[in-house]
């Protein structure tokens, strides 16, 4: 697959993001960086603590924040803004309203078997922007069944973008995961890569990486599912980017607001049994 200029683009600010300088050096970039786009440090350690520029994109909290206890309340995944959020309707979901997307290309082939399921089911997406907390964190109780890494293009995933970019998660690079909750309902949670540095990390499944010139599809499905807590992180991406989580009808209902921006561990749903 001959690879996208924005994959490229991303490569070349990767290896400058990975790159740890000298400690005056590093200090300004990572300062600069945290005024320039605004980042609020105060759960997080001091910018010159961070070795790298990517270390800081990727940085983890100091401190675990409250996660409800609840066995059906569904938390935000990550720090995000909800650009929309609504039903499935004949097969198609919106990026944002106006701009409506096939969620069967979404999803991939592996993946066509569970279509009817997402039949007037849920869907919602999560935007990243550089200032946000980069890791995710798994919404509720769920049981990993497969996993499938389709490699795209970089796009940037920003306002202008989703406005005006027709089908711009299925073009982009993609990790669709397939996961069962605790009354068996079928979800998708679909880390879409985005401009800049272009990776995801997916801390059980070590065979995704993205964002290489050799990239090829593949889809993994566990013979034994794999168990993950209601906020285990289970990744980062390094830059900022989408999270769409597609969820089977009745399974779950959604409490948010359109352009409400949440942090990871608020409240924002229920799983329906």
């Amino acid at each position: 697959m001959k690879q996208h200029y924005s994959s490229i683009i991303s490569q070349i600010f990767g290896k400058f993001a990975s790159r740890e300088f000298n400690s005056k050096t590093q200090k300004i970039i990572n300062i600069s960086y945290v005024k320039l786009m605004g980042l609020d440090m105060r759960e997080f350690k001091k910018p010159d603590e961070y070795c790298s520029l990517n270390a800081l994109f990727t940085r983890e909290l100091k401190k675990q924040r409250f996660i409800d206890k609840s066995t059906t309340s569904v938390i935000s995944p990550c720090d995000s803004t909800v650009v929309d959020f609504g039903k499935i309707t004949d097969n198609r979901a919106y990026q944002i309203k106006g701009m409506s997307y096939n969620i069967s290309e979404l999803l991939g082939n592996p993946n066509l078997d569970s279509i009817e399921l997402l039949s007037s089911g849920e869907y919602i997406n999560f935007y990243l922007s550089p200032k946000d907390y980069h890791r995710y964190h798994m919404p509720f109780d769920a049981e990993i069944l497969s996993l499938l890494y389709i490699p795209g293009k970089l796009y940037p995933v920003n306002m202008p973008l989703l406005k005006n970019k027709t089908n711009l998660y299925i073009e982009n690079e993609r990790v669709v995961i397939k996961v069962k909750d605790r009354f068996n309902h079928i979800h998708f949670i679909i880390l879409v890569g985005a401009l800049n540095v272009g990776k995801m990390v997916v801390t059980f499944e070590p065979k995704v990486e993205t964002n290489t010139k050799s990239a090829k599809e593949f889809y993994i499905q566990y013979q034994e599912p794999i168990k993950l807590s209601k906020a285990d992180m289970f990744g980062y991406f390094k830059m900022g980017s989408t999270i769409v989580i597609l969820s089977q009808k009745d399974s779950i209902k959604w409490n948010v607001e359109l352009m409400e921006h949440i942090k990871y561990s608020k409240v924002i749903g229920e799983l329906q049994p």
